[in-house]
Formats: C-alpha cells, sequence, structure tokens
C-alpha cells in the first residue's frame, strides 16, 4: 500500500488555513500515486485547542471543516484528525478523533483512548476516553487507527493517565491488523527521538505488522512540534523518516523490498542542534502565528541576550529586529564592545541609551523614604527595571514586540527581577539551562565567529554592581544546573540529590530559592520548551507552600 506521510504545520483555529493546506496535500499524495494519505493529531483545529474545546462554534467549525476535505478525497483516502460529538449524555462531551475519510465522505472514526493528561496536557478536560475498538478497511486491508500514546500504552509517563484499564493495541490486536496508523501531536523535548523510535519498534516488531506515525511540525505558543514522523516496518525496523523542524510529505510503500527489508539507518542530531533548530522554529511560528513581525530585546554583551539575538535573527531576519543597549554605572566597557560587535556582525540596527540618569533620577526621588539606608539589592532591582520601562516604550513606540532573555538556571533560582529583565512576551531561553546555553553559542559560532568570543569566555556577571558575578551568589553553573536537572526534570528530593554526592548545603540553598521563586515565575512570559519538564503549564506548583 502506497501512504503519504504528511507532516504540516496548523494554525490553531484557522480553520480555512489548515483545510487548504491539508487538501493540497490530498491533491499532491495523489498525484504521486499514494491511495491513502495521514495526518496528524487534530489537524484539522490545531494542535493545542485547550478551552477553545469549549465553545460550541469552534467544535462546528471543526465538523465543518471535515467535511469540506472528505470532498476532495476522491480516488485516495485520508485519515485527518478532529474532535468528535460524543453522543453519550454522560461523560465528557466530546472525543479526540482519527477520520478516514474517502469517496468523497467520512467512512469511519476512531476515537482516542489513553488521553494525555500529564506535563503540559490536560485532555481529560475535554475528552472521555474510547472503550470501543474497531478497524477501518481500506483496498481489502484491516487498518488499525491510533492516536498519539493508544500506540505506546506502555510508556511510564502514561501509565497512570488511563481513564479504563483497556490496553488499546491488544484490542486492535484481537481483530488482526494488517497496519497500525498512529496520528500524533507529540510536542518536541530534546530526548523524545530516540525513545519513541525504540517505543515504535517494539510495538512493530511485538505486533509484527507495519506501524506508520505522523506527528505535528510547527510551534503553538510554548509548545514546539518536531514531526520526525516515521514508517516502520513489520520487523520494527525504521524504513522512513521525515526531516524535522520542517513540514514534509514522503510516500512509502509497505509492500516493496525495501520497505519490507528495511534496516534502522537513524541517527539521532546532537541534542544541541535540536535545541536550536526547536527554538528557532519556536520564536519564527510565534511571530507569524500572532501577526507580528518586528522584535526587539535588551543587548547587554553578556550570553544570553547574545544567543537570544542570534536565533531572532534567523527566526526573523535581521531588517525585523532593533535592539537596545542600555549601559548603567557598572557596565564595563568591553561588554558595550562585544554588544556592538554582535550587532554589526548580524547587521542589526541598535541604540544606545545610557540609564545612569533614569537610575539617579529615582534614587533621588526615592531619598526621602530610604534615607542613608546602604545600597543593596533594591538599587540592582531599579537599573533592570529601568532598562525594562525603556525597551517596553520602544516596543509601544515602534511596534517590536519584546523577547526575554532570561535562561532557565536564572529562572529556577529567581535570579532575575520581576517587571524589569524578566519582562516579555516570550522567553526564549526560558526552558535552557546556562550551561547549554555555553553549547549553544558555539554551536552558532561552529564556522564562523558569529558571538564574540568574549561574551562566551568571560565570567558571567548581571553588572548590577561593582566586580559582580554570578558566582558571588550561585555555585558554578555545572555544579547549579547538575542540582536543578535531578530537582526539576527527575523530581528527586535533597536527600536523593545529596546522596548523588553534592554538597549538602549548597543543595539545601538552591532547593530553598527554587521553592521560594515560585511566585516570579507564575508571572513570568511564555517560555519555548525544549526539554521534558519546562516552566509553565508542564509544572505547575503552589504558589503558597511549604515543600
Amino acid at each position: 500500500m502506497k501512504i503519504a506521510l504528511a507532516q504540516q504545520n496548523y494554525i490553531v483555529g484557522d480553520f480555512e488555513y489548515n483545510a487548504d493546506k491539508i487538501i493540497k496535500a490530498i491533491g499532491l499524495a495523489k498525484a504521486k500515486g499514494a491511495c491513502l494519505v495521514v495526518f496528524s493529531e487534530l489537524s484539522v483545529c490545531g494542535y493545542p485547542p485547550h478551552d477553545l474545546l469549549c465553545r460550541n462554534v469552534f467544535i462546528q467549525k471543526c465538523l465543518v471543516a471535515v467535511e469540506q476535505v472528505a470532498k476532495h478525497c476522491k480516488g485516495i483516502a485520508a485519515v485527518v484528525g478532529a474532535p468528535a460529538i460524543n453522543p453519550e449524555p454522560t461523560g465528557k462531551p466530546l472525543f479526540n478523533s482519527a477520520y478516514l475519510l474517502s469517496d468523497g465522505k467520512i467512512q469511519s472514526v476512531h476515537h482516542k483512548a489513553l488521553l494525555s493528561t500529564y506535563d503540559v496536557f490536560d485532555e481529560d478536560r475535554y475528552f472521555e476516553a474510547n472503550h470501543n475498538f474497531t478497524m477501518a478497511n481500506l483496498n481489502g486491508k484491516q487498518i488499525a487507527i491510533t492516536i498519539c500514546g493508544d500506540l505506546c500504552d506502555n510508556k511510564p509517563t502514561t501509565a497512570g493517565m488511563r481513564r479504563n484499564k483497556v490496553s488499546p493495541m491488544a484490542e486492535l490486536k484481537k481483530q488482526n491488523p494488517d497496519l497500525v496508523i498512529n496520528i500524533a501531536a507529540s510536542p518536541f523535548s530534546y530526548d523524545i527521538d530516540s525513545f519513541k523510535l525504540a517505543a515504535f519498534g517494539e510495538y512493530a516488531k511485538g505486533l509484527g505488522i507495519p506501524i506508520i506515525s505522523v506527528n505535528q511540525v510547527g510551534a503553538n505558543t510554548d509548545l514546539i512540534f518536531n514531526g520526525a514522523s516515521m514508517a516502520l516496518n513489520a520487523n520494527g525496523a525504521l524504513a522512513k523518516r521525515l526531516n524535522s523542524f520542517v513540514e514534509d510529505i514522503q510516500i512509502v510503500d509497505t509492500e516493496i523490498d525495501s520497505f519490507i527489508n528495511a534496516e534502522n539507518q537513524f541517527e539521532p542530531s546532537d541534542y544541541i542542534a535540536q535545541i536550536h533548530d526547536a527554538l528557532v522554529l519556536g520564536v519564527r511560528d510565534y511571530f507569524q502565528k500572532s501577526g507580528f513581525t518586528k522584535a526587539t530585546l535588551g543587548l547587554s554583551g553578556g550570553l544570553d541576550s547574545a544567543v537570544t539575538l542570534v536565533l531572532a535573527q534567523k527566526a526573523l531576519g535581521n531588517q525585523n529586529l532593533r535592539v537596545l543597549l542600555l549601559p548603567s554605572h557598572f557596565s564595563s566597557q568591553h561588554s558595550i564592545d562585544d554588544a556592538v560587535a554582535l550587532a554589526d556582525n548580524l547587521n542589526i540596527k541598535y541604540d544606545i541609551v545610557n540609564i545612569k540618569d533614569s537610575f539617579d533620577i529615582i534614587n533621588q526621588g526615592l531619598n526621602p523614604v530610604f534615607g542613608d539606608l546602604p545600597s543593596d539589592l533594591t538599587e540592582e532591582n531599579i537599573q533592570a527595571r529601568v532598562r525594562g520601562v525603556m525597551l517596553m516604550a520602544l516596543s509601544n513606540k515602534l511596534g517590536y514586540l519584546l523577547l526575554n532573555t532570561s535562561n532557565k538556571s536564572e529562572a529556577a533560582v529567581g535570579y532575575g527581577t520581576l517587571y524589569g529583565d524578566m519582562c516579555g512576551a516570550l522567553a526564549v531561553l526560558g526552558d535552557v539551562y546556562k550551561t547549554d546555553v555555553f553549547k549553544l553559542a558555539y554551536y552558532i559560532n561552529r564556522e564562523v565567529e558569529v558571538i564574540p568570543i568574549n561574551t562566551i569566555v568571560k565570567p558571567p556577571s548581571a553588572e548590577l554592581r561593582p566586580e559582580q558575578k554570578d558566582s558571588d551568589s550561585l555555585p558554578d553553573y555545572p555544579i547549579l544546573d547538575g542540582i536543578l536537572r535531578k530537582y526539576i526534570e527527575n523530581q528527586k528530593s535533597a536527600n536523593e540529590i545529596i546522596a548523588l554526592g553534592f554538597d549538602a548545603e549548597v543543595v539545601t540553598k538552591i532547593i530553598r530559592l527554587v521553592n521560594i521563586s515560585e511566585h516570579k515565575r507564575f508571572q513570568s512570559p511564555p517560555t519555548l520548551r525544549v526539554s521534558s519538564k519546562a516552566f509553565g503549564l508542564g509544572r505547575r506548583m503552589p504558589l503558597v507552600a511549604r515543600l
């Protein structure tokens, strides 16, 4: 059977755009001789639609779009994803469904059984879990159509999310399928590809039949989808893998020797390269899908703003960027020089606005209140907030959306100023630890020096007081990030982390900083997710608690 895998980038709620994209791919697949074309989960409406699913008009538009797409399925079949109405009066009003379309109409509808309710997912809020498993019949072939986690129902993260105790694949296997189709909207994390390939391979080999899995590509707010759709033969070997982070459509023929006898050729990309490509896609789609074109940020001469600027330039183009250099009393000349050099390297317009006078005026205004109290963190925060005011003023006046440049290490321990350097419409590096920001900088410079080497090798500093260094208040970043990964991603306790060899006093301090900074992260911009546990929807902690 010749099957087209159509990996596409959808816009949530733009039914005309999504349907047109799907219809064009159906025509292309038909022209290439495919008898079936497969699209991703909730492709008709875009993923994730969140509470738009609670609006009747949204659901009606979904159903109208499915009918519209079906009219173009003549001489070819298609599998698309969309909500379906639950006819039963009990339970949730919707199913998360896959529609098989052919002969100009809907032939069958297949509902998701294992609803994703972990990390960033909340499908149980909207959908009813499926309990009835049926095959689709196409050209004499019995096809098991599954949705995302229904295929890999032994995945650890899904083991506790089931609303029933039935294994979808165990039930479908009883009906002797010839092929498994899996449609997915599986967000990117830098360790997901190897896991998915191993899991899908295990299932294909266990079932003894091919598996076709089509994943969404593109970014919707914080979630990035890398595509990497795949086709595996009955031996569990990877026969075809689509490109990552771009739209792609490819044909597989499950009955030819090159598919049947294929052996795995997949080598995962370096995880830093994947993070780089994911962030560029995340920035580009955030702007394009929200209708913005221009961005700004505060270019300090430090590493985080430098990496953010390069990623933004790749996503938006240098002509759509304008940045501010905002030196203060404590800014070093080499930081200013590094910032200018980077802007020149990228051919990006910049302005230097010294904040010394603004800072002094605020201090003078507060003098009747503060009197002779010594300078402390307050004055450092004032500088950050003055910079935030300047950047937001440029954003308002000239229409440049502000990008936040804070990294995950800083966000974790609260090393940032509310309404200051935490301002922004999107946190580009908010899910990237500082040690990986260094690696991103070297990756960017792998062929030519784009980021001045001094920016990378100098000791990190916020430059908010004389001779300040990050290491004055934080452990070295390799140690800090090692603790944070264990506490945030692996959810280990302080005692478990100490048992791994980390200093007890340092561990206790860092975990306390993470816990008391929850209110700051609650007010942070949306963060592009590239790990398995990002701040935001995927990590919901109480603001007031004793942890």
